[in-house]
């Protein structure tokens, strides 16, 4: 990056890279220097994710995810949380793909947090443009949410929470175990069939190397069931946000390991953090004929 900033090398050169990167940003904690490379990572997509060498992809999620139609028709016959106001403070962020995907997270949710306010016409947060080459348009987007959802905005997408934060302040956004984190256990173990339900945590790589969430989801998941740490659960699972669908074959080479450890524990739920990581383990899983369940931290809290 730094010899293309100083035009010794073309930005050309730099292209390959940059999209071959899962930009889960593991190289920051253990950086000894603290370069914050998921900064240097989205400048140097904002240069060169332009024009012809902007995946089509992008260009056709960028008009889903930053227009109100787009939105709109994400939500469209998508079973969501209801529009409603409890605390006027405390705002549910309702990702723009998770409420196409995983509608039900937002439901359970509501259910178990009956404090939180929740409006069906936010709009997208701006991470998905910030990572793929509108980093400027990504920020503006995170503040107009912001501003929609006054006080602490509690998110169920740990990629998303871990953007909100870089623009609003940390003070302003929770991820979801963040915020139930705070409230004392009181729920039972889970039992399905006689036993207490054995799950693993696979971690959300911006929660956890962009805003150092790794023990909350945890502990929860201590509480109220027979907790077994996955191989390697801090590490990206090769979602990545639009990597999956840009890079397929890298993404499946790194969740590949990933999805051998899992069978081998024989778990009944691997419980994420965040809705990209939700949709590639439950496909691979699937696809590797693991009957494992891939589900959101709040739906095993529902189940408590």
């Amino acid at each position: 990056m730094r010899a293309v900033q100083d035009g010794k090398l073309p930005q050309e050169s730099l292209l390959a890279q940059s999209s071959e990167c899962l930009g889960c940003r593991a190289c920051e904690p253990v950086c000894p220097a603290g370069v914050e490379y998921g900064v240097l990572i989205e400048e140097a997509r904002d240069i060169l994710w332009q024009g012809k060498n902007r995946p089509l992809i992008i260009r056709g999620l960028f008009l889903l995810a930053g227009t109100k139609l787009g939105i709109w028709a994400l939500g469209l016959f998508a079973p969501i949380a209801k529009n409603r106001v409890s605390d006027p403070k405390i705002n549910l962020m309702l990702g723009c793909f998770e409420r196409r995907l995983f509608p039900d997270v937002s439901k359970k949710v509501a259910k178990i947090a009956p404090e939180i306010s929740i409006c069906k016409s936010q709009n997208c947060c701006g991470a998905l443009h910030a990572h793929n080459g509108e980093l400027e348009l990504g920020k503006a987007m995170a503040k107009t949410l912001g501003d929609q959802l006054p006080g602490t905005i509690v998110t169920t997408a740990g990629g998303c929470a871990a953007h909100l934060s870089s623009v609003l302040g940390r003070d302003r956004v929770k991820e979801f175990s963040e915020y139930w984190g705070d409230r004392s256990a009181s729920n039972s173990k889970i039992k399905v069939e006689g036993h207490i339900v054995r799950v693993g945590l696979q971690d959300s790589c911006h929660l956890k190397n962009g805003m150092g969430v790794t023990e909350q989801p945890r502990e929860i998941l201590k509480s109220i069931a027979d907790y077994v740490e996955i191989p390697n659960a801090g590490g990206c699972c090769g979602a990545a946000g639009s990597y999956a669908l840009l890079e397929k074959k890298n993404s499946q080479k790194v969740v590949s390991q990933k999805v051998k450890d899992i069978a081998a524990l024989n778990l009944d739920f691997v419980i994420t953090v965040n809705p990209g990581c939700t949709r590639q383990l439950a496909t691979e899983l699937k696809r590797a004929k693991v009957k494992t369940k891939v589900i959101h931290l709040a739906q095993l809290i529902a189940m408590a």
